[in-house]
């Protein structure tokens, strides 16, 4: 990504705020493929292929906006997404019963 940048002279845009509106932009499109389809079965299986062709675009747009984010912020993103995995596995322990929809379910899912 960086490279792909430098080679069009975009580094100067490439500022982290501007990044993360372009990533928060790209997400609002992600948002728009599922925003009247109601509840979507995984595997999407009453998709058209065009359908699915688009959403791999759009969600590949908001991916490669996170990688050159934390590029540009010096993260390294995949390290950084290791040890959430590591934390999150702490704090929601396996042996818990996440199954009703209590207190905890709902700070789980945010």
């Amino acid at each position: 990504m960086a490279d792909f940048a430098k080679e069009r002279n975009w580094d100067q845009f490439h500022s982290p705020r501007n990044l993360l509106l372009a990533m928060v932009g790209e997400v609002g499109e992600l948002s728009e493929i599922f925003q009247w389809k109601g509840e979507v079965p995984k595997g999407l299986p009453d998709w058209k292929e065009d359908e699915k062709v688009h959403l791999g675009e759009e969600l590949s747009d908001v991916l490669l906006y996170l990688v050159r984010l934390s590029d540009i912020c010096g993260i390294g993103l995949g390290k950084a997404a290791l040890r959430k995995v590591e934390l999150n596995a702490i704090k929601y322990r396996a042996s818990k019963n996440y199954s009703t929809n209590d207190d905890s379910t709902a700070e789980m899912c945010g």
